[in-house]
């Protein structure tokens, strides 16, 4: 009997029925619920501060869930391919979960508004990559057209399946901790993540597995913001690209979440978001995309207003890896040093 882990599905069954033989994973899940130590105690947090993981799956976001469940069922319906609009994630996920079950792989993201890190995943995984005039939201009109045809299946967060998978990263949390956290923090973009967190808390609440349901915080970038400012924003503009989305897909799930588990949806500026991204390789050791910082953004500027109780539990979602986006993480680095081949000229700049 072999001890691989078996990836969400096999995992989660009772959850995500799916015949045997449509089963496509990359043994994604698993990641873990990563204790801050260091930054909660430099911003004399008085809360006890977890970060799940998600880069740590095996496309390097939490869109891997999702994407296993979605390509399987789409492989149980004999679809011939799946397609996406996506600002990276989406996209990288797809093509690898349609390259691991042999399907074709159909993505359209908006012209240079892609990391390269995310677009070079979707190339090599062989998916046909179509660049869009336009936004993500320009972006999911175009797929949703093409969607209409039987043999191709839609994976964007608007389907199902996509949520149902990602619903699995709180059971993980509970599984972890062994309650639900006080408040899960997570970023909202197209708001699918914070909808299947929702579902899977109460999910484990209704069995009996957690005796408590969290406060659902969202964070969207100041510059994407439509939930906040109660409207769809036009040209979203932030450096956070995998949040940069103007009309999200799952808007009022998102909001019904934040009212029903007693939580809210706001917003942090490019600057917090670049603070928290710092911070968080800086001081804890974990390099994350930015647009997963929003998360820790929120936590640093809810606590700087005094929202948190000494002791309370709070989780927090980072999205995905930071090598999804490597050019900020240069951007907001100090350059390299130049220095002659010697060990005098090394110990000249350094302060041993």
């Amino acid at each position: 009997m072999s001890n691989l882990y078996p990836g969400i599905i096999r995992k989660y069954r009772q959850y995500l029925p799916v015949a045997e033989a449509s089963i496509v994973t990359l043994h994604e899940g698993n990641t873990p619920l990563f204790e801050s130590v260091r930054l909660a105690k430099h911003y004399k947090l008085p809360i006890k501060l977890y970060f799940k993981l998600e880069g740590l799956n095996p496309t390097g976001s939490f869109k891997d869930r999702g994407m296993t469940y979605a390509v399987s069922k789409a492989h149980e319906a004999r679809s011939q391919a799946v397609i996406c609009a996506s600002t990276g994630n989406t996209s990288a996920a797809a093509a690898a979960y349609a390259a691991r079950m042999g399907m074709k792989a159909i993505v359209v993201v908006p012209q240079g508004k892609i990391a390269l890190g995310k677009l070079s995943q979707a190339q090599i995984h062989g998916a046909q990559v179509f660049q869009v005039k336009g936004n993500f939201d320009q972006a999911l009109e175009v797929v949703k057209e093409l969607a209409e045809n039987p043999k191709v299946t839609l994976v964007n967060s608007i389907n199902p399946h996509r949520l149902m998978g990602q619903e699995s990263a709180a059971f993980e949390i509970v599984e972890s901790l062994g309650d639900a956290p006080d408040f899960h923090f997570i970023p909202v973009g197209n708001a699918g993540n914070i909808t299947a967190y929702w579902r899977g808390f109460n999910r484990l609440h209704q069995e009996g597995k957690c005796k408590s349901l969290p406060k659902m915080c969202g964070f969207q970038a100041a510059g994407a913001a439509p939930i906040v400012l109660g409207h769809p924003v036009k040209n979203p503009d932030t450096v956070a690209s995998a949040i940069r989305i103007g009309n999200p897909a799952n808007w009022q799930s998102a909001l019904d979440v934040a009212r029903d588990s007693d939580g809210f949806i706001a917003a942090v500026d490019d600057e917090e978001i670049l603070s928290a991204y710092r911070a968080v390789a800086q001081l804890d050791g974990y390099f994350c995309e930015p647009a997963s910082a929003a998360s820790i953004a929120g936590v640093l500027k809810m606590a700087k207003q005094g929202f948190f109780q000494k002791g309370q539990i709070v989780t927090c979602t980072l999205t995905g890896h930071g090598l999804k986006d490597p050019d900020i993480a240069i951007q907001q680095s100090p350059p390299p040093v130049v220095i002659e081949p010697k060990g005098a000229a090394l110990l000249e700049h350094l302060k041993l």
